[in-house]
């Protein structure tokens, strides 16, 4: 079912997802709420314009991991629960590369 979109609303997108979100942040640039759910905890962030979501995720890029992206949105998540989430969501996984040195091998 890779037609659904969630629209950019973080309660609209909790409901899809079963969770009694709580906001964080509301703010012109952006609004977060965090849900608390049995399957694992995720964050919810809506832009109100695209312009918005590509910069967070360059700022994001600098921790790298993987988000669910959709349009002016993005879930924040442990990736296996970000596979449990698409389906309802639609929106893709992206994954961000960290920016900070490379791990070297490790001295075991």
């Amino acid at each position: 079912m890779a037609g659904v979109v969630a629209p950019a609303k973080v309660e609209v997108i909790a409901d899809l997802t079963g969770c009694k979100v709580k906001i964080r942040t509301d703010a012109d640039e952006l609004r977060e709420g965090v849900c608390h759910t049995k399957r694992g905890d995720y964050l919810i962030t809506t832009f109100p314009e695209e312009k918005y979501k590509l910069t967070w995720l360059d700022s994001a890029a600098v921790y790298g991991g993987k988000y669910l992206v959709g349009t002016r949105w993005v879930v924040s998540a442990k990736p296996n629960l970000l596979e449990q989430l698409r389906p309802q969501l639609g929106g893709k996984i992206k994954e961000l590369q960290g920016v900070g040195p490379a791990p070297g091998p490790s001295a075991s």
